[in-house]
């Protein structure tokens, strides 16, 4: 049997402190289907489900189901001219490899397969433990886990870039599905319900309980003048030390009242994004043979023929996730970690709505690659027609990356702390540079 929800379990108030403003609240009794929001900046603090345990491993093991006959049967086919190819889903990144592109394959199949298989078994191994109300053994380390792996779960946006590239193979060559399509498809779509059907709160509470709040916390304060930090895994507030560190009493995650150096590696991984960016848009990013005439292709010009071809939605969508989303995201960010030290509370919840969307957005840039590795895998009957990556897949990946890296690093809470009066920041800067180096 299920257990009951939290709140049903202790009389005590459950402090949270909102990961994006560092708001302490409490969280209110919450019914399946119900949510609790920061009042300060709108973000999620918990969602309660209805056999939370049930709900995700059924979910966990009909995704892993559809994933093996994903693995198992062929992917997709095409002919022409009485020659064709046909290939598995494994294909797409194992081909990359003998082109010398081992980083981009480990990349593709990291993303579309191994990341998620583990983050599904993960699901069925702790849910299967809490269903018995006896967890299995490492089951709070799989829960600390289980935060990290799912932004770099990439399934749907695989589904995107085989459709895309399935379009523009159709005016080519015919196409033929096969059952690994379908049930990929089926696999993306049970993955990101299963993601959804996680009840964190509910999860933690059962597995460790939930240690008394630091006394003194005050509700309705930021946390972090208080010395208090909120953590990002389980949710549980804990007190730092002097030097604003700590390490949770329920997962043993780290604890920070501000992230490390935050500013500084954003702006690291924005420089490295930015330089990259480069060279994915001057060199081709695959090259295709027709008749013995090979004719390079860079991400530009990829949109420019979609769109010659009529295919004016295809285009849309590449021009979207391959130049405005990556353009848009180093922009975005670029000028959050500017805009820092002059934030307010009057616009902080502004522009912590456009730190989400641009956390959210960025993994969806993977669509070129994948449509890379899936044309590479398919389009092989040598002279007659094939594709072949170009040194602009390696580098558009590694920006994908670093700007998703780049948004994991900075920390939104900056832009609710209070910013010191002009005044005061220029005593700062005169006794910074008055006083001994």
């Amino acid at each position: 049997m299920d257990r009951s929800p939290p709140e049903t379990r202790t009389s005590r108030r459950r402090l949270r402190a909102c990961h994006e403003c560092d708001w302490l609240v409490a969280l209110p009794p919450l019914h399946p289907g119900e949510k609790a929001d920061c009042p300060r900046c709108g973000h999620t603090l918990a969602s309660r489900h209805f056999r939370p345990a049930q709900r995700s491993m059924a979910l966990a093991l009909a995704a892993l189901v559809a994933l093996s006959l994903a693995i198992s049967f062929p992917f997709v086919s095409f002919s022409v001219s009485g020659v064709g190819n046909r290939i598995e889903l494994s294909q797409t990144a194992t081909t990359l490899i003998g082109f010398d592109q081992p980083l981009v394959a480990i990349a593709v199949l990291l993303t579309i397969a191994v990341l998620p298989a583990v983050y599904l078994s993960g699901v069925i191994w702790l849910q299967f433990g809490l269903m018995r109300q006896a967890p299995l053994p490492a089951s709070r380390s799989i829960a600390r886990s289980l935060a990290h792996l799912h932004p770099w779960m990439m399934a749907d946006v695989f589904i995107i870039g085989a459709l895309v590239s399935l379009i523009k193979v159709a005016g080519m060559a015919e196409i033929e599905l096969g059952i690994a399509f379908w049930a990929f498809c089926a696999f993306a779509l049970l993955l990101l319900f299963t993601t959804q059907s996680l009840d964190a709160d509910w999860m933690w509470f059962s597995l460790a309980g939930e240690p008394l709040a630091p006394e003194g916390a005050r509700t309705g304060e930021p946390a972090s003048p208080q010395g208090l930090a909120g953590c990002a895994t389980c949710g549980l507030v804990n007190r730092l030390d002097h030097r604003g560190y700590g390490r949770c009493r329920r997962c043993g995650e780290s604890l920070h009242a501000r992230l490390p150096h935050s500013l500084q590696r954003t702006w690291a991984l924005l420089a490295a994004a930015a330089v990259m960016y480069v060279p994915a848009n001057l060199y081709p990013i695959m090259t295709t043979t027709s008749l013995g005439h090979a004719s390079p292709s860079t991400i530009i010009g990829g949109v420019v023929q979609l769109a010659q071809m009529g295919s004016w939605p295809v285009a849309a969508v590449i021009f979207v996730a391959s130049v405005i989303v990556p353009v848009g995201k180093l922009v975005a960010l670029a000028w959050l970690c500017l805009v820092v030290k002059h934030s307010d509370e009057l616009n902080a919840a502004t522009r912590t709505r456009l730190y989400r969307l641009t956390e959210f957005i960025g993994r969806w840039s993977m669509v070129d690659v994948f449509v890379v590795a899936i044309l590479v895998a398919l389009i092989r009957a040598g002279a007659l027609m094939s594709i072949t990556p170009g040194p602009a897949a390696l580098a558009f990946g590694a920006v994908v990356i670093s700007t998703m890296l780049a948004a994991m690093s900075f920390d939104p809470r900056l832009l609710w702390d209070p910013s010191l009066p002009r005044e005061s920041r220029s005593a700062s800067a005169a006794k910074g540079q008055g006083s001994p180096r």
